[in-house]
């Protein structure tokens, strides 16, 4: 038997779009529940994808600056602290090599989806025009 994830998988596209938008017409709290149960894992899924597939090199750029072993910047153990000198060097050096709001999007992916949350690294998010949204 299949799961009611599994259902929508497999249903046509049309068909989910039914089921989504009568959710919406007719019962928002629904709709609005269950657009939040899915975002969080569905969108870091997302993201971690688009980056390891589409943007590798930035992904090895910022570990090798950073001195921080990986395989095609998939990382077993990250540090729990990192150098302040040397995460601005591997910063700026990304920024230099990529597209700065991909720069943006992966810096503060690495940051929310990694256990080792670095201080530095979110005081840099926080302060850095240059990483920030809407700046």
């Amino acid at each position: 038997m299949l799961t009611a994830h599994e259902l929508i998988g497999f249903m046509s596209p049309k068909l989910s779009a039914e089921i989504l938008e009568h959710a919406f017409s007719s019962d928002k709290e629904l709709y609005k529940a269950t657009l939040a149960a899915v975002e969080t894992v569905l969108a870091k899924h997302l993201l971690r994808s688009w980056l390891l597939k589409k943007h590798t090199a930035l992904l090895t750029d910022f570990l090798d600056a950073l001195g921080v072993p990986h395989k095609d910047g998939i990382v077993d153990d990250l540090p729990e602290r990192m150098d302040d000198a040397k995460l601005r060097s591997a910063v700026e050096t990304v920024l230099a090599k990529h597209p700065a709001d991909v720069v943006m999007v992966y810096l503060h992916a690495f940051y929310e989806m990694n256990e080792a949350r670095w201080p530095n690294l979110k005081a840099m998010l926080e302060t850095e025009p240059r990483l920030q949204f809407g700046s």
